[in-house]
């Protein structure tokens, strides 16, 4: 049952222009999944402050320098990945990208018709859009309608789909009238394109958060703490449960 998905040419970005909202733990979680299912898979960080993606060793995650020396984006770097991931067969890529490259990136995506370009080669493009709940509910959504608009026609030829995921780490994702977001206008107006609502569910602080946040800064992999000897037997537990919850519903996306 494990190897029975079938995953190539996909492309996922993870796109959310607020900071600190768990884009590389999605990134993280993204690669567990195709590792888990048996998928080739190749990583991008483009953050240029936090490698956080890049800092996982067993990830082998490539860390694209856009940065020019007086501190800006030079856009044309993004040609590199654009590059491989036109040339490559049978990869999947999950492209971390930071907040301060979310502007530019995107920026470059639309003017050089990057989405319809992955597409014509017979790959799959997908943004994963964070939306955080709680204080983080209208920044992210924000965000989350942001990129949905800049991805659909008329500024790419066919609509981008996208999967959010649901971070009840800052709280429910009700909006002050008591409404989910996933009941909101916002939402409803690119739900036809939303593959799924992954949802991260909200855990213990002090138990389930505590031992992610240790595997996150020591910047390991599921397979690194299930193998290693850094976690007992009940913090790998606890955290395994944490990524089998998303792999189950990962299992479920119509890709």
């Amino acid at each position: 049952m494990e190897n029975s998905i079938q995953m190539v040419d996909t492309v996922n970005f993870v796109l959310q222009g607020k900071g600190g909202i768990g884009k590389s733990l999605v990134a993280k979680m993204l690669a567990a999944w195709f590792t888990k299912i048996a998928a080739p898979v190749k990583c991008y960080d483009l953050d240029q402050e936090n490698t956080t993606l890049a800092d996982h060793k067993s990830l082998s995650a490539v860390h694209l320098n856009v940065m020019r020396a007086d501190l800006t984006i030079d856009p044309k770097q993004f040609d590199e990945l654009m590059v491989e991931i036109l040339e490559s067969e049978g990869t999947n890529y999950v492209i971390d990208v930071g907040a301060n490259t979310f502007s530019p990136l995107m920026a470059y995506l639309i003017s050089n018709n990057a989405f319809d370009t992955i597409r014509d080669a017979g790959k799959i493009p997908v943004i994963h859009s964070i939306v955080g709940g709680g204080a983080e509910l209208q920044h992210t959504a924000e965000g989350f309608e942001s990129v949905a608009g800049q991805t659909c026609a008329p500024k790419v030829e066919t609509d981008v789909d996208l999967i959010v995921w649901e971070n009840e780490h800052f709280g429910p994702l009700l909006t002050d009238g008591g409404k989910h977001f996933s009941e909101t206008k916002m939402f409803s107006a690119f739900s036809s394109r939303v593959k799924a609502n992954v949802v991260m569910k909200a855990r213990a602080s002090d138990t389930f958060g505590d031992d992610v946040r240790k595997m996150n800064k020591a910047r390991l992999t599921l397979d690194d703490v299930l193998s290693g000897s850094e976690f007992n037997v009940m913090e790998k537990n606890r955290i395994k449960r944490v990524y089998h919850d998303v792999f189950a519903q990962l299992d479920q996306v119509a890709w």
